[in-house]
């Protein structure tokens, strides 16, 4: 034998070795869910982990007269683009809703319902009203010519709506489904704040199918970044389904049955799912209420829907009339620029239907015969293997998991120093200069990320120009924490096509307390014109309602736009007055504020109960 032969065996041999190690699927899920920390706007909480961020965006929507902090970074820019992180937030839940038990395992549900939160409590302030919705914070053109850390942002930071005059179905009607999702998370440990979401979940869907048009014809500077390519139909019939999934309303179902031939739904056969396409998902969740058994009369129509449903997982194996491309890795690939957003997605998919499948003891009809539900989940296993390691070039396409992993991300936080390290301001073009064009890696690793991943020859570029490929999202994230939770849990023992509340226990370990020993009563005391305005005085009254003394309060004051007395501010949140430590049973304190506006949302973010 050659020694070149040798060689290549060698080599093949070491892949092989490589590719047929298990791979620890519970750090990765940690890691994975810890992204989601670097990417948050706003006021940072005290037990935020990724240290080298700081607060941001603290007067997004002023210039507008709405409180708009908070919320997501879409990717390595500082635009918050509100369908991406509705998106975003929508697959984290519904990967919570599968798999939270795993997740709890794992010591990672808490965190994952954490992530959630971050983005419905913006999502609830950019809904101020029944048919206003705010879609977007900063626009991508002056975003793009400045590079800069989120904490130093000097590009405009105007905000930009849809209304009934400018409607936007597709914006509303997926963060309807944000919501709706998020709403059966939060259904055991925080039952107010459930009701909250669904409330707003249904004014939206409403706002959505009562103004039908593509936001990006209201929201134009959208257009180049996150263009609604597939149109709003599918995000009509997907805010339906998963306001079916919360409620278990008829209304819903009979929309998704009614609609499902002129909204496409019965008709697409998609091959792809992400932020824009959503069909897929659709006819997976429509599937799944076919397998329950759901009322006979739209069974015929949700039976349609899951034969749409098995054409897009045979597509991704590989067993059905329109295959999807591979790499020669194995990888499936779509596009050029950032491909691993669809592979995480089609995971997510292929992984709940074999799910379903499996409680319901059926196999996927493929055009080349009969697949089972084992044959999906391996599938998506191996997709989700390629991105962890897996694949020729051995390299972890998740930041931080693995020796081998992109150290020249394209995001500017984590490509420039620490504002904890070095505080100057960083300007548009000494970021460009200092801090994109430099060689080595970036100062900070931005763990958990999952880039845009390899081209369709399995080759990648680990600079921080390529953002096709190096760029992150949290869109790529957030449907891989249910695949991982999945994989490194197991089923979990129980039936998922079981109907009613999500198997969630009532309180993670180690996290936030309810706030039902709270009452908050608010009264307006007075208003007045000034200017053509008129301004309201609000006085709100919060109570102890149970019998032991409360310590540690912390008040969450979100819709306010003018001052406030009579509270200590501690970071995004408020505190007990300077003059009270703590407050006993059956007592309360009051504080007033001022605005030109409805009354601020008042809610109890937490606190500790002593003897």
């Amino acid at each position: 034998m050659s020694g070149v032969a040798a060689l290549s065996l060698s080599l093949i041999f070491t892949l092989l070795m490589v590719a047929s190690a298990e791979h620890d699927y519970g750090q990765a899920l940690s890691k994975s869910i810890l992204f989601f920390e670097a990417q948050r706007s706003g006021y940072l909480p005290a037990d935020q982990r990724v240290y080298w961020r700081g607060n941001s965006g603290l007067h997004d929507g002023m210039a507008n007269g709405v409180d708009l902090v908070g919320g997501y970074y879409d990717a390595g820019d500082n635009v918050k683009f509100g369908l991406p992180m509705a998106f975003t937030v929508t697959m984290i839940a519904w990967g919570v809703a599968e798999y939270g038990r795993q997740m709890e395992t794992s010591g990672e549900l808490g965190h994952a319902m954490e992530a959630i939160k971050w983005g419905t409590d913006y999502l609830l302030k950019a809904h101020p009203q029944p048919f206003v919705l705010y879609g977007e914070v900063g626009d991508g053109n002056t975003d793009h010519h400045c590079w800069q850390r989120p904490e130093d942002m000097t590009t405009s930071r105007l905000a930009y709506r849809i209304d009934a005059n400018r409607p936007g179905s597709d914006l509303a009607g997926e963060t309807a489904a944000a919501m709706a999702a998020a709403s059966m998370v939060f259904l055991r440990s925080n039952p107010a704040y459930s009701r909250r979401l669904l409330s707003h979940a249904r004014q939206l869907f409403e706002f959505a199918d009562k103004y039908r048009g593509k936001y990006d014809h209201s929201i134009l500077v959208a257009q180049n970044y996150y263009g609604s390519f597939s149109g709003y139909e599918d995000e009509l019939l997907w805010a339906a389904a998963w306001l079916y999934h919360s409620t278990q309303e008829q209304q819903y179902l009979d929309y998704i049955a009614n609609n499902g031939d002129a909204l496409g739904g019965t008709e697409w056969d998609a091959t792809e799912f992400g932020w824009d396409v959503k069909y897929a998902g659709v006819q997976v969740l429509a599937a799944k209420f076919f397998l329950q058994g759901r009322e006979a009369q739209p069974a015929p129509v949700l039976e349609r829907y899951q034969q749409k449903a098995e054409s897009f997982m045979c597509s991704c194996i590989g067993r059905g009339t329109n295959n999807v491309q591979r790499t020669p890795g194995g990888l499936l690939f779509h596009q050029s620029w950032n491909n691993l957003q669809f592979v995480t997605g089609a995971a997510f998919l292929l992984t709940v239907y074999s799910d379903y499948l499996s409680s319901a003891g059926r196999s996927a009809a493929c055009a080349s015969g009969a697949t089972s539900p084992a044959e999906l989940l391996s599938f998506a296993k191996s997709q989700v293997d390629y991105i962890l390691g897996d694949n020729p070039r051995g390299t972890s396409y998740m930041v931080g998991y693995g020796d081998s992993f992109p150290r020249k991300v394209h995001h500017r936080g984590s490509s420039i120093v620490s504002i904890k390290v070095s505080p100057a301001t960083v300007s548009c073009r000494e970021g460009y200069d200092t801090w994109f064009a430099r060689k080595q890696s970036n100062p900070n690793v931005l763990v958990g990320a999952i880039v845009g991943g390899p081209d369709a020859d399995d080759n990648f570029v680990d600079e921080r120009y390529n953002y096709d490929q190096t760029e992150p999202t949290t869109y790529n994230n957030a449907p891989i924490l249910g695949v991982l939770a999945r994989l490194h849990g197991g089923h979990g023992g129980y039936n998922q096509l079981l109907s009613g509340a999500v198997p969630l226990p009532s309180m993670p370990v180690g996290r936030k307390p309810s706030s039902q020993a709270f009452a908050i009563e608010q009264r307006q005391t007075t208003s007045w014109n000034n200017r053509g305005k008129t301004y309201y005085r609000y006085a709100a009254v919060v109570t102890n309602k149970s019998a032991r003394t409360a310590v540690e309060l912390k008040l969450s004051v979100s819709q306010l736009y003018g001052p406030i007395w009579g509270l200590a501010n501690s970071g995004d949140k408020y505190t007990f007055p300077e003059w009270l430590s703590s407050l006993p049973g059956g007592k309360s304190f009051d504080f007033v504020y001022i605005q030109a506006a409805p009354p601020a949302v008042v809610t109890v973010a937490g606190y500790k109960l002593i003897q």
